[in-house]
């Protein structure tokens, strides 16, 4: 069972043109028929994304991702996991005695409450966290 951060949602919105690793893992996923979640934090970040887009006047491009952030709420329904009271518990020990990356910590704790393998590109904020993790990203797109 996974749980995808929002690096990776984000780079399967550019459809066929994702990275290889990516689009290789998703349909291994789905051959598998293996769960995949989303956390409630990651729709907070491309929420964000979005208000971010209309404050600069590009409703356009925000209408298409708002739109975009919908069609993701309909397909994952109940595999989005909310940040509850464990979570938080849980939340407030990975970030002492480091309290930087507070989302990304908020993430790790989604998954290792719930045992999860989170798939990222940004391991190293998650490293410290003990959550099993999986970089798809190809070697020659990193960032």
């Amino acid at each position: 069972m996974y749980l995808f951060d929002t690096n990776v949602v984000s780079e399967l919105r550019r459809g066929e043109r994702a990275d290889a690793g990516v689009l290789t893992l998703v349909r291994d996923l789905d051959a598998r028929a293996a769960p995949v979640y989303l956390s409630v934090v990651t729709l907070g970040e491309l929420r964000r994304g979005v208000d971010l887009l209309r404050h600069r006047g590009d409703a356009r491009q925000a209408e298409r991702l708002e739109a975009w952030v919908r069609g993701l709420l309909d397909a994952y329904g109940d595999r989005v996991l909310d940040f509850g009271r464990e979570e938080a518990l849980l939340w407030g020990r990975l970030r002492c005695p480091h309290p930087e990356n507070a989302l990304d910590k908020q993430i790790a704790a989604t998954a290792l409450i719930n045992g999860l393998t989170l798939v990222t590109r940004n391991t190293r904020d998650f490293r410290a966290t003990g959550v099993a993790l999986l970089n798809p990203f190809s070697e020659d797109s990193a960032a």
